[in-house]
């Protein structure tokens, strides 16, 4: 476990060099929130949760008051996702999402372990060809994912409890800008 905990600190470390991209992320989404548009999350397994959280962070409050931020997770209707899979399949279960609810204005909001998620390089393809903003977190190579995002977060690590635990601390810090911006 110390071992564990020692890596955890090695990978938060190698993010300092990030925080630029981070900060600039935040800048977006404030833009994208005065605008009148939304952020749309999405991820499979741990990073459908992560998607999920950033979503109730923006709806809900992360520390302070504030006007709700419209987000929404693409990882939640069940009913949308299963019949997406059967009826279309699993590798479109996001981009016929993001083809049905986003626009030039939002900003689609990807999460991946590996960077090479199918289902999630579809719903990037489909995201571009909106031309919206596009967000990527990931592992230390990126993959797929990378080539397709505006702005990528990178944590220095293969391993998804790592990546994970970096996401977290890394869209707590986006969050807590924006919500800076907008606090009461």
């Amino acid at each position: 476990m110390r071992e564990q905990i020692a890596e955890h600190l090695r990978v938060v470390e190698a993010a300092t060099g990030q925080v630029a991209a981070l900060e600039t992320m935040a800048d977006r989404a404030i833009a994208c929130f005065e605008g009148g548009g939304r952020i749309y999350t999405l991820g499979n397994g741990g990073s459908a949760a992560d998607a999920q959280h950033i979503a109730a962070e923006l709806v809900g409050r992360f520390k302070r008051n504030r006007r709700p931020l419209p987000a929404v997770a693409l990882t939640t209707d069940t009913s949308t996702l299963t019949a997406i899979m059967n009826d279309v399949g699993v590798d479109d279960v996001f981009a016929r999402q993001v083809r049905a609810h986003v626009t030039r204005r939002d900003i689609v909001w990807a999460l991946s372990v590996s960077g090479t998620s199918p289902n999630v390089i579809a719903a990037l393809a489909a995201a571009r060809a909106i031309g919206c903003t596009i967000f990527g977190f990931s592992g230390r190579t990126g993959g797929k994912l990378k080539e397709f995002c505006d702005l990528c977060f990178l944590a220095d690590h293969d391993v998804s409890d790592r990546v994970q635990e970096m996401h977290l601390v890394a869209y707590h810090l986006v969050c807590d800008r924006i919500e800076r911006h907008f606090a009461e």
